[in-house]
């Protein structure tokens, strides 16, 4: 079992990311925001620990330049994923699965943009892979680009927020948080992965009712 832990701590734990670079951690959040191929990129627990670390001086910025310098490469990367969105437009329904694509994301970021409408880029932030590809489907469909903007920047500040100041306050209160963050890194990925889990759920028993409907 130790070993176990120890393995997920080496595999997980976001100090030894943020330690290559404060630039790295604005690269990561950029692209699992903006590009198609980051969708798989660790955002929420990187914040919220982000905040921690910086709570204890291990990441040697202030909160403030950490948090505009955060949600400002959350926002562009909307923008790059909003953009190519509108560039490749219907023909990203038709591309083929790989390694860094599959069709069912696309899929379940239109379900859920159906469902909540502009919305969906404020909620989606909260949730992995929709935050990837909720922007990406805005351009797609061509969302006005001014009501873009206005979720864009509510759902980043919103996101950013929520998890960066967690970690710093709680942090602060908390000294010792900082020895138990590979339990902190489960509890994250648990909580943030089960709403994506039961939709995925939802849309493979849909879409079996309707093969079994169409078979009779």
């Amino acid at each position: 079992m130790d070993n176990f832990w120890d393995h997920l701590y080496n595999l997980t734990e976001a100090k030894y990311i943020i330690s290559v670079g404060f630039y790295f951690l604005l690269v990561v959040v950029f692209a699992e925001t903006g590009l198609f191929f980051g969708f798989f990129l660790p955002g929420d627990y990187l914040l919220f620990l982000s905040g921690l670390l910086c709570s204890s001086g291990k990441l040697d910025v202030s909160i403030f330049t950490l948090v505009v310098s955060l949600v400002a490469s959350g926002v562009l990367g909307n923008y790059t994923g909003y953009w190519f969105g509108y560039r490749t437009g219907p023909k990203l329904f038709n591309k083929n699965n790989s390694l860094f694509f599959k069709q069912r994301y696309v899929k379940l970021a239109e379900a859920f943009y159906t469902k909540y409408g502009g919305m969906a880029l404020v909620l989606g932030r909260f949730f992995p892979i929709i935050r990837t590809f909720a922007p990406i489907f805005a351009g797609v469909v061509k969302v006005d680009l001014r009501k873009f903007t206005i979720y864009n920047l509510i759902g980043c500040v919103a996101w950013v927020c929520t998890f960066t100041l967690s970690g710093y306050f709680l942090g602060r209160r908390y000294p010792q948080l900082k020895d138990y963050m590979e339990y902190i890194v489960v509890g994250l990925i648990i909580i943030t992965t089960i709403p994506l889990v039961i939709a995925l759920i939802k849309q493979m028993v849909s879409k079996r009712s309707v093969k079994e409907l169409n078979e009779n």
